[in-house]
């Protein structure tokens, strides 16, 4: 029996950017690295600044806040604006072919 990591992995290359359901419920980012296997840590998509939800420009590379123009770089450090923190990671991990994300 395939596990669920393996099929999604077969849908989606390298360097895509899910949305997903992370930690206490926050939408966080799962990556794909180059190599085609996820990154060890997924993104909050919770903007440190006013809360609000930044979204991924995948051809700029980076994640933008749309409120106030802050943005973070591909690994969810600030590269420019109000924001005063970066994204908070959670660890990926797959447990019994589940993604799961913990702290």
């Amino acid at each position: 029996m395939m596990s669920f990591a393996v099929e999604w992995l077969k849908t989606h290359g390298p360097g895509d950017r899910t949305l997903s359901q992370g930690l206490k419920g926050d939408p966080t980012y799962l990556l794909v690295e180059n190599d085609r296997t996820l990154a060890t840590y997924g993104i909050n998509a919770v903007c440190t600044h006013l809360g609000c939800m930044v979204s991924c420009n995948a051809a700029q590379n980076k994640f933008i806040y749309p409120c106030h123009g802050s943005q973070y770089n591909n690994q969810g450090r600030v590269v420019r604006g109000a924001a005063p923190m970066s994204l908070a990671l959670a660890h990926v991990d797959v447990d019994d072919g589940k993604v799961v994300f913990v702290p």
